[in-house]
Formats: C-alpha cells, structure tokens, sequence
C-alpha cells in the first residue's frame, strides 16, 4: 500500500498551532506597498486563521484526519 502523500502547496502555506488552529500568513505584503495604507499593512501583519467551514478541506490535504 502506498504512503498518502501531503500537499505540497498546502504544507508551505499552512501551520498547525499547539492548539490545533491552522494559521496562515496574509497575502498581500510581499510588493506594491506605497499605495496601501498603513492600517491595511498593519492588519496584514498578523496570522490569518483558516475559517471554520474551510478547516476539514485543509485538514485533508495536509493529511491530519482519516
């Protein structure tokens, strides 16, 4: 039987946290800043967390579950 393999994508773009919450950077902050405002680049400073009806589909492609 083969090993089930991870995402790749999905494993550079999601953490899991002690708690168990899936966190991810926020997009947006990489280029093209000058015309963003700062409140806009402060928010993007912290984790986002992966929304509760999207959790199991992340879930299943970092192979957590099942």
């Amino acid at each position: 039987m083969p090993k089930a393999k991870t995402n790749s994508s999905a494993k550079k773009r999601f953490k899991v946290t002690g708690t168990g919450l899936i966190t991810y950077q926020k997009p947006f902050k990489r280029h093209i800043l000058t015309k963003k405002s700062t409140k806009r680049k402060r928010g993007m400073r912290k984790d986002g967390e992966v929304h509760p009806t999207q959790v199991a589909f992340v879930k299943r492609l970092l192979r957590l579950r099942g």
